[in-house]
């Protein structure tokens, strides 16, 4: 298992540790429910230093960020990012990710899943025909993510850059906590506000920056988080987990990702998710709440009030904020309109669940 610039914390702090996406990582603190009301209320500090990042620079890096990702990156100016997918010669997804405009027409950082990071370096690779100049900063690259209605207010004091006025989707970057080239991020997985800050792991910075924020955030409240809150935080907000939720199996289309994908431009696959767009998706991913009582689970079948298979849940928990049980799922579209009755199996039992919007909190 491979260490983040910040286990020896997680550790020293009594951490739960497991291995996740071949990293050894904190899963839990004080306990998932504390963790996630803590990020709901008030602010948490996630270590996420096992993402991917990517630099690709030179005149032909946006053509090739065009061709690989389904959303529109020329629209992009610089301090802008977004949200996009890196669809399969399928149609399927090979990744979600987060385009960063660092220069436009020059210079992108890519973010990507932990668990991928070969395989999408892999698959950019292959189809950067015209050189453009790409590097891997993955594993020299520390990311904390402090979430949460008073992050940014706690963190304030720590650099010169306004932060508190970030909007969505954008960033800045310069010193933080003494540390200068940092890149601070109004973005997150949570839905409850707050930044993501990328920087270097040398010079001693990601002890600096982790004992600087606690420093400042520890008296107003702020704890270390762990991945089992950021899964239920993200669950409540409806947002998809790659390899749960989507996949190289999954259409853009099915998987409610129809905002990012663009056919203005030409990119992998277009014609074929154009067709499906045309056709009609034959399953969707819906939200649905538990009506009575059970914890549905991935991969738990979902099923119509005969009794007939109509698809499968694909992440699924007892919600800390709602006090209820929800999930997520693929079900044929026939039973995917809001509202819709459907019933998840748990335990050679039907449960009784209703389709209902995302988000859920």
């Amino acid at each position: 298992m491979k260490n983040t610039p910040f286990t020896h914390k997680h550790i020293a702090l009594g951490a739960k540790m497991a291995e996740f996406a071949g990293y050894n990582m904190p899963i839990s603190y004080t306990g998932i429910n504390d963790e996630h009301a803590t990020v709901r209320k008030n602010a948490g500090v996630f270590d996420v230093s096992h993402m991917g990042e990517f630099i690709l620079k030179g005149e032909h890096a946006l053509d090739l960020i065009q061709r690989v990702t389904t959303n529109d990156a020329s629209k992009l100016v610089a301090g802008q990012a977004q949200y996009s997918c890196l669809p399969n010669e399928e149609g399927g997804i090979v990744d979600d990710l987060i385009v960063y405009c660092i220069e436009p027409n020059k210079t992108y950082m890519l973010v990507v899943n932990a668990s991928n990071i070969e395989k999408d370096w892999n698959w950019i690779s292959k189809f950067n025909t015209q050189q453009a100049e790409m590097h891997n900063i993955s594993d020299k690259t520390c990311l904390l993510a402090i979430q949460g209605p008073n992050a940014t207010k706690i963190l304030q004091p720590l650099t010169d850059l306004d932060i508190m006025n970030l909007k969505y989707y954008t960033f800045v970057k310069g010193t933080f906590a003494g540390v200068e080239n940092v890149l601070i991020s109004a973005t997150g997985y949570t839905g409850s506000g707050g930044v993501e800050i990328y920087f270097e792991d040398s010079n001693g910075a990601a002890d600096k920056i982790w004992d600087a924020i606690f420093e400042i955030g520890g008296p107003q409240g702020l704890k270390p988080i762990g991945l089992g809150a950021r899964d239920t935080l993200r669950l409540e907000m409806g947002y998809c987990l790659y390899g749960n939720d989507i996949d190289d199996t999954t259409s853009p289309l099915e998987g409610g990702l129809g905002w990012i994908t663009k056919f203005t431009k030409d990119f992998t696959a277009k014609s074929i998710i154009e067709k499906v767009k045309a056709d009609g998706v034959k399953r969707k991913l819906v939200g649905f709440e538990l009506l009575e009582r059970g914890i549905p689970r991935h991969d738990y079948l979902i099923k119509d009030a005969e009794g007939n298979t109509i698809g499968k849940v694909t992440s699924g928990t007892q919600a800390p904020s709602l006090n209820k049980a929800i999930g997520l799922g693929y079900v044929a579209t026939a039973h995917a309109a809001i509202d819709s009755i459907i019933y998840i199996e748990i335990r050679n039992a039907l449960v009784k669940a209703k389709v209902v919007k995302a988000p859920f909190a």
